[in-house]
């Protein structure tokens, strides 16, 4: 090959009809010229090709978006699993069910309800039972949005997953574009486990019935609790503070 090149060029420079032409003869020269070519077409079409590889990645990513995370088949691994979407949930159910200043400033006008003396013993204990129906549709109100905390709490039960692109889709030297090198995944973890989403949900609404219960009867023990604790002291003062209540009217249109 060696030689005929060498050949190939000797018969350009001493022919009279090439002579003038030899540096641009031969196949040598062609060659050149092709690979110059090939290297304008190649550059330009890396930027489709890196756009087809990402629409790729992309779409694979989505795709394991949708599968999630291997599941590991050590008994360990998977209550370890278990253990954290059950912490997530709670977590998020935790965020939502935040009622401390509702319950805080819930006491009303006093700490305890009326109290009169023996003559309205009777009057007040009568009144007091139609504070049970109301009583207890709020221990129902406050169980049924509860229920949908939980409901709320489950769909939102998310765990972050980082994912390495550059170990999933090493950089190849010969293309002059890197992909990045980092994505963030937030996976919907509990759809992937309907049985547990089901397990983690009915074990909520029974503890959320237990305590609907207990709450009913706490409730309904806190009416009787103040039915039987009655004194005279809210009565005693309402008669005064009508008294200067008229007074200071009194000065107000003098």
């Amino acid at each position: 090959m060696i030689y005929a090149r060498r050949k190939e060029r000797e018969y350009f420079a001493s022919s009279p009809n090439y002579r003038h032409l030899a540096s641009k003869m031969g196949s040598e020269y062609l060659a050149k010229l092709l690979s110059k070519h090939l290297e304008s077409v190649i550059r330009g079409k890396i930027p489709g090709i890196s756009s087809v590889i990402n629409k790729s990645i992309d779409e694979l990513e989505s795709e394991m978006d949708h599968l999630g995370k291997p599941i590991s088949v050590d008994a360990g691994a998977q209550l370890y699993t278990i253990l954290e979407l059950c912490r997530a949930f709670d977590k998020i159910f935790k965020e939502h069910l935040d009622g401390g200043k509702i319950v805080s400033e819930a006491d009303g006008y006093q700490p305890h309800l009326i109290a009169p003396e023996q003559g309205y013993r009777r009057l007040i204990e009568g009144a007091l039972n139609y504070f049970r129906g109301p009583a207890e549709a709020s221990v129902d109100a406050v169980h049924f949005f509860l229920k949908e905390l939980v409901r709320k709490s489950v769909g939102e039960c998310q765990i972050m997953l980082t994912l390495h692109r550059a170990e999933l889709y090493p950089f190849s030297p010969s293309l002059s574009f890197r992909l990045p090198s980092l994505n963030i995944l937030m996976e919907q973890e509990l759809k992937r486990f309907p049985s547990l989403q089901s397990a983690i949900a009915a074990a909520s609404y029974e503890a959320l019935e237990k305590f609907c219960e207990e709450g009913r009867q706490t409730v309904l023990r806190l009416m009787d609790m103040e039915a039987s604790y009655l004194t005279v002291d809210f009565f005693r003062k309402l008669p005064q503070e009508v008294d200067k209540g008229g007074e200071m009217q009194q000065l107000h249109l003098l």
